[in-house]
């Protein structure tokens, strides 16, 4: 898998992952926290494939 296809696949699954994680601890699905979780979970999934693709 190609460097860009690694790092495209940790946002997707860093987004999705940061998403989720405000419904696990009782927040609401659709809110700010969500969104600001999918940020956050996209930034770090992007940082980790970075990392293990260098």
């Amino acid at each position: 898998m190609s460097r860009k296809s690694m790092i495209m696949l940790g946002m997707i699954i860093g987004s999705l992952a940061g998403g989720y994680m405000p419904a696990l601890l009782g927040a609401d699905a659709f809110s700010l926290t969500s969104l600001l979780g999918s940020v956050a979970g996209g930034i770090l999934g992007i940082w980790i494939a970075y990392m293990l693709t260098r």
